[in-house]
């Protein structure tokens, strides 16, 4: 072989099979292309047992060119080939490339220079960034290529990352071990990297092939699948699934039949079901543990193996009572049928869950890795626990109230701006007046928000901080909670992670256009809540800090943003102007002239409930492990690039949450605050709480990293599950857990609204005369009675509230005034029989005597009481002054 006393810089790897007639071509083009560029190359072909003349062609190019023929025969297929052929590679750098002349010769001294200087560990040549194009290549072919790239997009921050062309320290090619396998060697690479791999990507055309025959397959789809499983650690193959079938239909039969007994004896149908899965739960881990995942011969499981297998089965089993209570409730099926999907659906919970984190494989897995596939799974739970609950849980108060929103349409409220009503009112007309009706919207707002917040820490951070973002998205109680029921702090998250992703491209990123996207996102916010406002100043006060960003002061762009803002405000700014402003008094003047009252401790109760314990230490390191203000002074002409920017996107994770926080805390100081005001106001420390969650653990500093990662990990498995608990008693009920009495709580709404419309329509047989249903108390029991007497239009135009006897009633002010309902029978509703026992009471109308009634829900007995009012007499307005309680619904 001529050259071969010369080390050469570069070997280039091209593993073949039946490539005869591409070798010369591919030859030429390569020995030109290195010359040029003045470097020295060696070409090592890897064949994996070609059959037409390819090893041939390759022989005769030997004895003129530094080329050599690897006989691979590593029977771990194009990976494994160029192992063993990177082993005798001499250069220290390699170029991978595809011998059908798809990958460009022309492109590899570009890819393989930044190696060669020592400025990057891995370059790829990638298809899919800008200036990268597949020509030629067919719909079929383009598909399957962006299914296998989506297949892996989450565990990588690469765009191509199957692509076969790059260059590649030597090393690090080889740090894979022999156990690699599969024809994606450069994905191998990518998931087994610890971060510490230097990774960049270059354009290439990669064009379809002259000669020769695609090996791209099915058997080929389905081994790079299981590759992916198995570099991901899991243990989901063919063997263990047909062996976790056989022990799910065994545990089926065990589950169904103990089911069946349970119920025989009496036991509440949570009670049964429960029971049953946690027998079934059993025998499920000694078949799995022993059998269906054996260990390998000297692996011994301990006990953090069980608490991963109880874990799992806790999301598989609430997941299924959810199943259960959809089929029976809304389908109607008897509990033995329902069961049977509901078991199914468990059992594969399970299998995946055993697969990728119970009885997983023992080689460990880069930390980075690690927790992607924790995101993933956590995030792809709680979004189907979420979808599955939608339509079961009665309405909250809240929710009810704002459904009576939308069936008085108008340009604004009382108390929170129309984009509530107008969200209900579309998923309503979609799919009718029933609870998922009025929350599905709501779910769909969590993913705007979880996809704001996604962009956001990727260009703050990286795509695994991103993920582990959205993860905290799913998790943390406020984003849970408020993608869950409807209320105004839906949109309003949705829009606020908007505004940030935009501002942060305006001013970290510089670009004008973004301000559009902010002025935009502020204004549907300020059509959700008016809390949002509070961005306006924050993004004034990191202009003032950052020096970069002062030009913004003299630029058009962001007072035509709130130009854009103030023009989609218009609608609230108008039904403000034609009710004498009250909306805005109501939100300003009103609050601030309330009974003074030190609210800063239920504030700081309230940040640790809205994003627990783990997420306010996350935020509070991830905004003061620096003084952001003096960083930001710092920032100058002899600061690095790189230094600056993490500077910058320190200076507004901390402005951003800072900022509004600090309204909220004064506020607090002499007034009562609510539970869910600074939930939106995390935002902006979300992505520094991901990537502090998501640290190696030697990046912690801790002498305990292992324990800070469990408790971590635990912290979040435990708000999953307390999520998933809450659920299933709001549907289906819990063991010994009884019905919030005090009906705050979204369990027994639909009998009572049932009862009272049956008992309304009673009395109007009896009486001839149609009742006005009166719900005496705020708004609560008024707007869930008028949803749950299940009349439409006419059960919202005949149930009102208690300010008919001069208490506070918020919008069923506007909707009923008092002078109208003049002379009326009313029907008074209460959960309370004080509110229908008070004094004033008789002065505005004759009275029956006072009903108790029961309903039942889940076999419990649950008291409301009534009365029938004669002959309605209008208080005068000076006798109208709120002679309730303010505080709950």
């Amino acid at each position: 072989m001529v050259g071969q006393d010369r080390i050469p810089d570069i070997s280039v790897v091209v593993p073949t099979l039946n490539e005869a007639r591409n070798v010369d071509a591919l030859l030429a083009g390569l020995f030109q292309a290195f010359r040029k560029e003045g470097l020295k190359i060696e070409v090592l072909f890897a064949d994996g047992g070609s059959t037409d003349g390819t090893q041939e062609k390759v022989q005769a190019w030997m004895a003129q060119a530094a080329v050599r023929l690897v006989d691979a025969g590593s029977g771990r297929g194009l990976a494994g080939d160029v192992v063993v052929a990177a082993r005798q590679a001499r250069a220290d750098v390699i170029v991978l490339m595809d011998g059908d002349l798809s990958h460009s010769p022309e492109a590899a001294p570009a890819l393989a220079r930044p190696v060669l200087e020592g400025s990057q560990d891995m370059v790829i040549g990638s298809r899919y960034i800008s200036g990268g194009s597949t020509p030629d290549w067919s719909w079929k072919r383009l598909a399957m290529s962006r299914l296998a790239r989506a297949v892996v997009w989450p565990l990588t921050d690469v765009r191509d990352p199957t692509s076969g062309f790059f260059a590649i320290r030597r090393d690090r090619l080889l740090d894979i071990g022999d156990d690699a396998e599969g024809f994606k060697i450069g994905l191998e690479v990518l998931l087994r990297d610890d971060g510490s791999l230097r990774i960049s990507e270059m354009p290439i055309r990669f064009a379809g092939r002259s000669h020769g025959q695609s090996k791209m397959s099915l058997r080929q789809a389905g081994c790079y699948l299981r590759r992916t499983v198995a570099l991901t650690g899991g243990t989901m193959t063919a063997l263990t699934a047909k062996r976790f079938a056989l022990v799910a239909l065994f545990g089926l039969v065990l589950d169904l039949g103990a089911f069946q007994v349970l119920s025989s004896l009496g036991l509440s149908l949570a009670a049964s079901h429960i029971l049953s899965y946690l027998l079934a739960m059993v025998s499920g881990y000694v078949l799995s543990s022993r059998w269906v995942f054996r260990p390998p011969v000297g692996v011994h499981r301990d006990w953090t193996t069980r608490l991963r297998f109880v874990t799992v089965c806790l999301m598989a089993l609430l997941l299924r009572g959810g199943v259960l209570a959809m089929l029976m409730q809304r389908a109607g099926r008897p509990a033995p049928q329902a069961l049977i999907p509901a078991i199914l659906i468990a059992a594969l919970i399970n299998y995946v869950g055993s697969a990728f984190f119970v009885f997983r494989s023992s080689h460990g897995l880069p930390h980075g890795l690690s927790w992607r596939l924790a995101a993933i799974g956590l995030v792809g739970y709680t979004v189907l626990l979420r979808l599955v609950y939608l339509g079961l849980p009665d309405l909250l108060p809240e929710e009810a109230y704002y459904w009576n929103y939308a069936q008085h349409p108008a340009l604004s409220y009382l108390d929170h701006p129309p984009m509530v009503a107008w969200l209900i009112g579309l998923g309503t007309a979609l799919f009718g007046n029933t609870e998922f009706g009025v929350r599905i919207v709501t779910f769909l707002c969590w993913f705007v928000t979880a996809g704001f917040c996604f962009a956001l820490a990727r260009d703050l951070f990286g795509k695994g901080t991103a993920l582990a973002a959205v993860m905290l998205a799913a998790v943390l109680p406020f984003f849970f909670v408020f993608g869950f029921f409807t209320t105004p702090d839906a949109p309003l998250t949705a829009s606020w992670a908007g505004t940030l992703f935009f501002l942060e491209r305006a001013l970290l990123a510089g670009r004008g256009r973004a301000w559009w996207g902010a002025g935009i996102c502020i204004g549907l916010g300020m059509l959700s809540k008016y809390t949002i406002v509070l961005l306006g100043p924050a993004a004034l006060a990191f202009i003032l800090l950052d020096r970069p960003s002062h030009r913004w002061l003299l630029r058009p762009e962001p007072y035509l943003a709130i130009l854009a803002a103030i023009l989609l405000f218009a609608p609230v700014i108008l039904w403000n102007m034609r009710h004498d402003w009250v909306s805005f008094l109501f939100q300003s003047a009103g609050r601030l002239n309330q009974q003074g009252e030190f609210g800063f401790p239920m504030l700081v109760v309230s940040m640790v409930l809205l994003i627990t314990p783990l997420g306010v230490v996350g935020a509070f390191r991830a905004l003061f492990s620096s003084c952001v203000v003096r960083d930001a002074f710092c920032v100058g002409e002899r600061t690095t690039h790189d230094a600056q920017h993490t500077m910058r996107q320190r200076l507004f994770m901390a402005v951003f949450t800072l900022a509004p926080l600090s309204v909220f805390v004064l506020f607090s100081l002499r007034h009562e605050v609510r539970l869910n005001w600074t939930g939106p106001a995390w935002l902006a420390a979300l992505p520094g709480i991901a990537g502090w969650i998501s640290m190696t653990p030697r990046a912690t500093h801790s002498r305990l990293p292992t324990a800070n990662q469990q408790f971590r990990a635990i912290t979040l498995a435990a708000t999953v599950l307390l999520f998933g608990a809450f659920l299933h008693y709001l549907a289906i009920g819990l063991p010994s857990v009884g019905i919030d009495r005090d009906m705050v709580l979204p369990v027994a709404w639909e009998e009572i609204g049932r009862d009272v419309g049956l008992l309304a329509k009673k009395i109007e047989q009896e009486r001839g005369i149609k009742p006005l249903v009166v719900g005496m108390d705020r708004y609560g029991l008024a707007s869930e009675l008028a949803f749950y007497r299940r009349d439409g239009k006419e059960g919202v135009e005949q149930t009102s509230s208690r300010h008919l006897f001069g208490g506070n009633a918020l919008m069923y002010s506007f909707w009923f005034p008092p002078e109208r309902q003049a002379g009326r029978l009313l029907l008074l509703v209460s959960l309370d029989r004080k509110n229908l026992d008070r004094p004033n009471i008789p002065r505005w109308a004759r009275l029956d005597p006072i009903e108790e009634r029961k309903v039942q829900k889940l076999g419990q007995d649950i008291r409301y009481f009534c009365r029938i009012a004669h002959e309605y007499r209008p208080p005068p307005p000076e006798a109208r002054p709120d002679s309730f309680p303010l505080g709950r619904p």
